[in-house]
């Protein structure tokens, strides 16, 4: 898990994330029931934080990010 992180729902996107190779928001939004509003605000936030990188339309975990 990525240190630093606050939010309780960017460390579960980060914890879904790193128990899957990727995942694009429908796939997130489907299994963490959560609003897509709410993932494009996190996902962006975490992505500026090198910790999540966008690949086409899915999402991965970074490497740097342990």
């Amino acid at each position: 898990m990525p240190t630093g992180l606050q939010s309780p729902r960017a460390k579960l996107v980060c914890l879904y994330l790193s128990t899957t190779e990727k995942a694009t928001i429908t796939e997130l939004h489907e299994q963490l029931d959560m609003k897509k509003i709410s993932l494009y605000s996190i996902l962006k936030t975490l992505q500026k934080r090198g910790v999540v990188s966008k690949d086409a339309d899915s999402y991965v975990l970074s490497n740097d990010a342990s």
